[in-house]
């Protein structure tokens, strides 16, 4: 069976793919052009060098982040929606946003969910400053939900941990709350839970 010729959209692709993996340590011609079953020099023919391709994986990463849609009834929920649509593409690249960040082009790699819910929250008749307010607190929740995950994710295994700190004689009166408290946090349905409480109060009274 004939091999499809060698695209540039495969070779970033792939570039991406090594990067989420590896990170962009692990990412070499040769490792690229193995993956892809070709020479270096084709790699070289369709992004030019590394440096060239990794200029070219953080426009890529600027593009996809653009392409967050809202959906939803009302306003709120479409903003919830955009919310859940950012947190899930920084946890699903971080590699790859931290070449952004690196490049200096975060904020622009996060205007397009801005204008998403700069229209979100116009359309539930918030103005001016409050709208602004709006916009940057629903992003540094989202932002800072995301770090907190990590660093959640790459700590050591504590010990003692929340099951064994937690004691219902901490919470008198409410054995439910210590119970619930020693269990595994559920970060998506807490991130939502911050989210749409947050968005609510945001645009209550627009």
């Amino acid at each position: 069976m004939a091999r499809s010729p060698l695209t540039r959209e495969a070779v970033l692709a792939a570039a991406a793919a090594l990067v989420r993996q590896h990170g962009p340590d692990g990412l070499t011609m040769r490792k690229l052009a193995a993956e892809l079953g070709t020479a270096v020099t084709s790699i070289y023919w369709h992004v030019g060098n590394r440096e060239q391709l990794l200029d070219a994986l953080v426009e890529r990463t600027v593009e996809d982040m653009g392409a967050i849609r809202p959906v939803g009834r009302t306003p709120a929920e479409r903003v919830v929606s955009i919310a859940r649509g950012l947190r899930r593409e920084l946890r699903e690249r971080p590699h790859l946003i931290a070449m952004v960040h690196e490049r200096g082009l975060t904020d622009r790699m996060f205007l397009p969910a801005q204008r998403a819910l700069v229209a979100e929250v116009r359309a539930a008749g918030l103005r001016g400053a409050r709208a602004a307010d709006a916009v940057r607190a629903v992003q540094f929740q989202v932002v800072g939900f995301v770090l907190v995950e990590r660093n959640r994710e790459r700590s050591p295994v504590q010990s003692p941990g929340e099951g064994e700190l937690w004691d219902p004689a901490d919470a008198p009166g409410d054995p439910a709350l210590a119970r619930e408290l020693a269990r595994p946090a559920d970060p998506e349905r807490l991130f939502v839970l911050s989210v749409r409480t947050l968005t609510e109060a945001l645009l209550a009274g627009g």
